[in-house]
């Protein structure tokens, strides 16, 4: 009779105890490694408003990391507590960073927990519109004319621009010397003065000033004409003559090493429907971004897919002789 009653004593305590909150309790914060404003972060911005929704309406914050080509918002989210609190959303940089510097705080294929892939932003070839140019075939013959006069923007060492100029000037065996900047934003506005001559960039950056007519457009990086209403007259660099040329820039969830499977497995599946959201469906494709739908929104074949870019951009990097001491 007393063990029973202890029994029911134990019982009776263990009901009192206070439920164990379902994840996620309090807000989350999702590292953009790049600066407030630029493309990337408003991918994150579009994606924390679609994720809150199937996260039971908890608040999905956004924090601007950047610096060092991607690489410091990257640290410090592989440092974070692996709580599934802490969030990254990175694109391209994560997979040629290894290549582009001798040192990194991080592994980018050991460090992270893969949530899935969550879209492909085509790049246009753009120019300032002082540029004598009006086609890409005539870009190229310029461009080929003034050989070791010709300078190209990029947003910083790592960035999208930076990237896709690397991958223009071996496509095309042309040189040119590349300016960087501290964001997407300085870059555009030489590049509308006519400070700078030409540019590779996200078409989450360019779309709107293609459309009110500041830069010059030439051609997409994917190998399919775009649907977007200001893009869809442009030629792919392919169908232009760099054949195979395919370049797009690809943004992906992670969380730190460690983050327990329930946590990923929620995260994972609150992401595959937030990129059905219509809201977030008609923003990326206002900007010409795709949403992906394939197999890469599970995490292992993200990460089998960020393996494969890092083999890529490694030989592209390689070529052109681009490494940096962090």
């Amino acid at each position: 009779m007393k063990r029973l009653s202890t029994i029911m004593m134990a019982m009776a305590a263990i009901a009192a105890l206070p439920a164990r909150a379902e994840y996620p309790e309090k807000p989350i914060t999702i590292v953009v490694p790049f600066a407030a404003g630029g493309p990337t972060d408003k991918v994150a911005r579009d994606f924390a408003e679609a994720l809150r929704k199937q996260l039971g309406n908890i608040v999905v914050l956004v924090d601007n990391a950047g610096g060092a080509g991607g690489t410091i918002g990257a640290a410090k989210a592989a440092r974070a507590s692996n709580d599934g609190y802490t969030l990254l959303l990175h694109h391209v940089s994560l997979a040629t960073s290894p290549a582009l510097y001798s040192k990194l705080p991080y592994k980018t294929l050991d460090d992270f927990e893969y949530l899935g892939m969550i879209n492909e932003v085509p790049m246009t070839v753009i120019s300032t519109k002082k540029l004598p140019a009006a086609t890409f075939a005539e870009l190229h013959k310029w461009l080929g004319d003034h050989r070791g006069k010709i300078n190209i923007a990029n947003a910083g060492v790592g960035s999208a621009s930076h990237l896709c100029g690397l991958m223009l000037q071996n496509a095309l065996k042309i040189e040119m010397q590349a300016i960087s900047y501290k964001g997407t934003a300085p870059a555009m506005t030489d590049l509308i003065s006519g400070q700078v001559d030409v540019m590779c960039d996200q078409t989450t950056n360019t779309t709107a000033q293609i459309e009110a007519g500041m830069v010059k457009a030439f051609a997409v990086t994917t190998q399919q004409r775009l649907k977007t209403p200001a893009l869809a007259a442009l030629p792919t660099l392919d169908e232009s003559g760099l054949k195979g040329f395919n370049v797009t820039i690809w943004h992906g969830l992670f969380a730190p090493k460690g983050t327990p499977k329930a946590i990923t497995d929620k995260l994972n599946s609150a992401l595959k429907v937030a990129l059905k959201d219509p809201v977030f469906v008609k923003s990326q494709e206002g900007l010409g971004a795709v949403i992906i739908n394939d197999a890469r929104v599970n995490g292992p074949e993200q990460k089998k897919f960020v393996e494969a870019e890092i083999e890529k951009w490694g030989s592209v990097i390689k070529a052109a002789g681009q490494q940096y001491v962090q």
